[in-house]
């Protein structure tokens, strides 16, 4: 039997990444210049005071290789809301609230045409996020970047800067067994697991369909299915937040259903089952057209791609109903999709089988 197609084979290893990553501890000599007291280290990053009430987040991030879908549909009007949604989605996770972003874009030509496109994309996202766009670079290094579409490649990366008050932190450290993990609605692939979806699914790439194909499941063209932007879940969570304590936010990205390990890591004792997954048709397009040739396991679908929601909180189960009150009349499809346990490990049930991530 051909062996299952995995992320790291696509050009992604996790398990290399997350050697590299231990390197950051070295950054932990810098905590020193904190002038305001000491930096709070969280499940998915780090936040600094600023007073003795109040503490900034800040995080950069980009949108991969998805600017490559970009360059092949040519259409680039929609990948700035990425690259905003991947920063502020970030920064939230503390219980932050977005103040500003700034943008920084590798060009291989400075065309006006798509530098008006790039911006309207980054405004509409900072516009969704409640956020000021405080400045931005675009350097055009046609030698560093080149793309699939000669004129036409770039990378886009967003900084996103946040404020938290200190009573108010989402610090991941109180969570306790039968505690609700309750899932937002992904409005598709996101911005993650790009690369093993790109060389499954497009000829470019080596897969099995041309950019306009319209697959069946889908209502319209691939391309435009694969480039649906990433949700942004500022305004929801912070209505939630206004009213109910999160014990520990997860932004459903990289590594997926393994990005929960972190808060496993700073609530001591605890595990998660995961039950309810709901992938829209392009994750199962993925899984059934890599099936024609070695096929894809469903613990590599879980740990690559947020199979239906983009974001989730952890919350105390009295809370639940209100919860979800909120989170609908903000207009975000939201449902449990599991809990925390005893296990010290984390478990999917998906397709009728038990399957442990980690």
């Amino acid at each position: 039997m051909p062996k299952k197609l995995t992320y790291a084979e696509t050009g992604v290893d996790r398990e290399l990444r997350a050697e590299s990553k231990t390197a950051l501890k070295m950054l932990e000599q810098t905590y020193q210049f904190s002038l305001y007291g000491e930096v709070l280290q969280l499940p998915y990053g780090n936040i600094f005071p600023i007073d003795g009430n109040r503490y900034l987040d800040f995080v950069i991030e980009g949108v991969g290789t998805k600017v490559l879908l970009s360059q092949l549909a040519n259409k680039y009007d929609t990948i700035g809301i990425d690259g905003v949604a991947m920063a502020v989605n970030d920064v939230i996770r503390s219980g932050a609230k977005a103040l500003a972003i700034t943008d920084n874009i590798h060009a291989h030509i400075s065309d006006p045409t798509l530098v008006q496109q790039w911006i309207e994309g980054i405004t509409k996202g900072a516009a969704e996020s409640q956020c000021i766009v405080a400045g931005g670079e675009i350097g055009d290094v046609s030698e560093l970047v080149k793309g699939v579409n000669e004129g036409k490649g770039f990378d886009m990366i967003v900084s996103c800067i946040g404020e938290v008050n200190k009573d108010r932190i989402i610090s991941g450290t109180n969570i306790k067994p039968k505690d609700v993990v309750i899932g937002l609605r992904s409005s598709g692939l996101h911005s993650n697991g790009i690369t093993l979806a790109r060389k499954i699914l497009f000829k470019a790439w080596g897969g099995k369909f041309d950019p306009y194909d319209i697959p069946e499941g889908l209502g319209r063209a691939l391309i435009f299915e694969a480039l649906e932007p990433t949700k942004i879940y500022a305004k929801p969570l912070r209505a939630v937040t206004k009213h109910h304590e999160v014990k520990g936010a997860v932004h459903i990205t990289g590594d997926a259903y393994l990005k929960f390990n972190r808060l496993m890591e700073f609530s001591k004792g605890i595990g998660f089952k995961l039950s309810n997954f709901k992938p829209q048709p392009i994750f199962e397009l993925i899984q059934k057209t890599a099936e024609e040739k070695s096929g894809i396991a469903d613990e590599e679908m879980l740990k690559t791609f947020n199979m239906g929601w983009g974001f989730a909180i952890v919350v105390d189960r009295s809370a639940q109903d209100n919860i979800l009150t909120i989170l609908e009349k903000n207009h975000v499809e939201a449902k449990p999709i599991g809990e925390a346990t005893s296990s010290k490990k984390i478990i999917a049930v998906y397709k009728g089988k038990k399957l442990v991530l980690k």
